[in-house]
């Protein structure tokens, strides 16, 4: 997997405002695109930020209305462009009473198939190239967090090294770097170990989806790439937080402190801070030391390939 790309179609928590709409969020894994979540609008702002509606997967955290009310139209969208292929659907339970009633709202039979997909903490759904691996959180109702974890690379491979034990460039180069032995025309068998660095690792992303700090959070996050965790509240809306199972900020922060992820982006925002969202963003800071910022729509960015 090369693109690894996400696109914030929605950062405000239960209710729309006029800069931020509710959830979702893009995601294009190489040849795949995902949506995690489809608030309300979610369509509109595909269009808007450009991300395309070649849809393989949704990833729903959970089914508060503000999390995918946004699906029914998008699905009606897809029929009216002639969508042929399948469209998978994940959810905690009750996604198949709950998608099935929603998606087949309407007089017209939809034009292609629609997978419901029951998932639960401790699955893994496995695609080309990356899995994706459902974790348990703390909120009001059954809800999950995503972690997008992509496959491990070969090690660097070291051309001299190839060149000194005779390898000849061209295709003996790409199988061995494809992680194959080659056999030269002496005879001899030359490894990959033989010409490779050690393993790289795959990046790895997590989306918390509505909860409250927790730990399996902090272990699915543990030096992820990205972690983008929800932060509804401020340190003074703490009573809150607790009350409707959300996280503040600072918690957010510490999570990924403690997770030691890499980068921290802040989204599902109360509209209390919708347009100035610098407190969360001090809060958080006092807690945690890595890169962090506060989603906003339309924010898109590429994860680099790991080095390391």
């Amino acid at each position: 997997m090369s693109l690894l790309k996400l696109t914030f179609l929605g950062t405000s928590a239960a209710q729309p405002t006029l800069h931020r709409n509710l959830s979702g969020l893009a995601v294009k894994a190489d040849t795949d695109l995902l949506l995690f979540d489809c608030g309300e609008g979610s369509q509109r702002q595909m269009v808007r930020f450009g991300t395309g509606f070649t849809v393989d997967a949704v990833f729903f955290t959970h089914f508060h209305a503000d999390h995918y009310l946004g699906i029914i139209g998008f699905l009606r969208t897809l029929g009216m462009m002639g969508r042929e292929h399948a469209i998978h659907l994940y959810g905690p339970p009750p996604a198949r009473r709950l998608l099935h009633q929603a998606v087949h709202l309407g007089v017209e039979a939809m034009s292609f198939p629609i997978e419901i997909h029951e998932v639960k903490d401790g699955d893994v759904i496995r695609r080309e190239g990356y899995s994706l691996h459902v974790v348990g959180v703390d909120h009001r109702i059954n809800a999950l967090a995503y972690a997008l974890v992509e496959d491990g690379r070969p090690g660097r491979f070291h051309v001299e090294k190839a060149r000194e034990l005779g390898v000849p460039p061209g295709p003996s180069f790409g199988k061995l770097q494809k992680g194959e032995a080659v056999t030269l025309e002496d005879g001899r068998t030359v490894k990959p170990e033989d010409v490779l660095g050690p393993p790289r690792p795959g990046r790895r992303v997590v989306i918390s989806g509505d909860t409250r700090p927790c730990a399996a959070v902090v272990n699915a996050s543990k030096d992820a790439d990205l972690l983008i965790h929800e932060s509804t509240f401020s340190d003074d809306e703490q009573e809150r937080a607790q009350e409707t199972h959300h996280s503040t900020a600072r918690e957010a922060a510490r999570v990924a402190r403690e997770a030691g992820a890499r980068r921290l982006i802040l989204t599902h925002l109360s509209s209390r801070h919708d347009t100035d969202p610098a407190k969360l963003l001090t809060q958080a800071r006092e807690e945690y030391k890595g890169p962090l910022e506060v989603a906003y729509d339309g924010l898109t960015l590429e994860l680099p390939l790991r080095d390391e």
